[in-house]
């Protein structure tokens, strides 16, 4: 067995998810792409603003002219977005009445905010001084003409999806999404349809994960119930390396029944490791198999629901990403106030449910009241996971903890 520290194990999991092959690519309309991975540069049309663009409601304005207030104005123009300005001058003076988002008119280097001036028909008294520059962004501030505003291998956020749409991008080239394929086992298992039997369960897992595989950005591919077969457990293990990641879930433990780590031997697999310092989630698998000819890596998740959504956040979701297109993004902790004392054991780190309460600058913490590793019901009041270093079996209320959004 190889079990590793924490920190350890998800460097492994990043260190092989920068070798994986570089995924195909297909086009797909703009609306369309958001959450999805571009497979291309995309480059400024033209400059960005693609002129001086007023960033307040107000009056262009030559900023000497208001180097000493209160200064008088004559105005001699009134300029709206979207409005040609043509041949819109302001001299020494002068000034034109602009509105936010407009172009700034040639000899104008700053506009005065209108609630620092007081008009008089055709004149403004000005009450307080502007640099140049003050409230004007400058043509191509943004990105000049052919320079690469996102490059190859960017996750389309919505303000990506605006920076294509800015630059007339209707139809983007993307990588195409990974297919994820997830396999639960254990002959307790029974489908969310059927009526369970005292000693059954419903199959949450295969659900929970299609979730989070598809928050991801891939394709999630359930399989079947796996029961503690293996003959069965063997043909359905086949069938999901034939997509991009095999999720398993159960059966990777110690148990009698427990069969995954025993057929995929069986079938050539690399074991890279087979447990993590953590909790919950510590029997955590991760290896890989040569499959037609092509390396498919693997995750055995725990069987029990919280273990499961836990280990897929910290060590299968930085492989979908690379298997994506882009670059396995690092997880990110918040501080916050523990409002409750933490006792606990050393030697795991601990990614424990909890909810986080309060205001930035005031963020407060607790754990949820659960039953351990299969309560699914209290992970869905949390918010957050409270991260408990392994070396803490004590953690005082009024502490700083580390937090790691759900």
């Amino acid at each position: 067995m190889t079990v590793l520290a924490f920190e350890v194990a998800r460097r492994t999991v990043e260190d092989h998810a920068r070798h994986v092959r570089v995924p195909d690519w297909e086009r797909c309309d703009l609306l369309s792409a958001g959450g999805r991975v571009v497979a291309q540069e995309i480059k400024a049309d033209r400059d960005l603003p693609p002129f001086p663009r007023a960033t307040r409601d107000g009056f262009a304005v030559v900023a000497t002219d208001v180097a000493t207030v209160p200064a008088k104005l004559k105005v001699v123009a009134e300029i709206a977005a979207g409005q040609d300005i043509g041949n819109v001058i302001v001299k020494n003076g002068e000034c034109a009445e602009i509105m936010t988002g407009a172009a700034a008119p040639k000899g104008a280097d700053a506009v005065v905010m209108v609630e620092y001036t007081e008009r008089h028909d055709s004149e403004i008294a000005v009450q307080r001084s502007v640099e140049a520059g003050e409230n004007v962004v400058p043509q191509g501030a943004e990105g000049r003409e052919g320079q690469v505003l996102l490059q190859t291998g960017t996750r389309l956020t919505p303000a990506a999806i605006a920076t294509a749409a800015s630059v007339g991008l209707s139809e983007l080239v993307v990588f195409k999404q990974p297919r994820v394929a997830i396999l639960s086992t254990g002959d307790e298992l029974v489908d969310v349809s059927a009526h369970p039997a005292p000693h059954q369960i419903r199959n949450s897992n295969t659900y929970s994960l299609a979730a989070q595989v598809m928050r991801a950005g891939a394709a999630p591919v359930p399989l079947p119930i796996a029961p503690d077969n293996e003959p069965i457990l063997k043909h359905l293990i086949q069938q999901g390396l034939a997509s991009d990641l095999l999720l398993l879930t159960g059966g990777v433990s110690m148990g009698k029944y427990d069969l995954v780590e025993k057929v995929l031997s069986q079938l050539g697999a690399d074991f890279i490791f087979t447990g993590v310092q953590i909790q919950p989630g510590k029997p955590a698998v991760f290896g890989k198999v040569k499959w037609n000819g092509e390396t498919k890596y693997f995750f055995g998740l725990p069987g029990n629901p919280v273990s499961t959504m836990v280990t897929f956040e910290l060590f299968a979701r930085p492989m979908i990403e690379a298997l994506s297109g882009t670059v396995p993004q690092p997880l990110r902790y918040t501080q916050a106030k523990l409002k409750k004392e933490i006792k606990t054991k050393i030697g795991l780190t601990r990614f424990l449910p909890a909810e986080l309460t309060g205001k930035f600058g005031s963020l407060e913490v607790q754990l949820v009241r659960w039953q351990g590793s299969g309560d699914m019901v209290a992970t869905a009041r949390a918010n957050c996971l409270a991260v408990i270093p392994p070396d803490r079996e004590r953690v005082a209320e009024g502490e700083m903890v580390s937090v790691l959004n759900l």
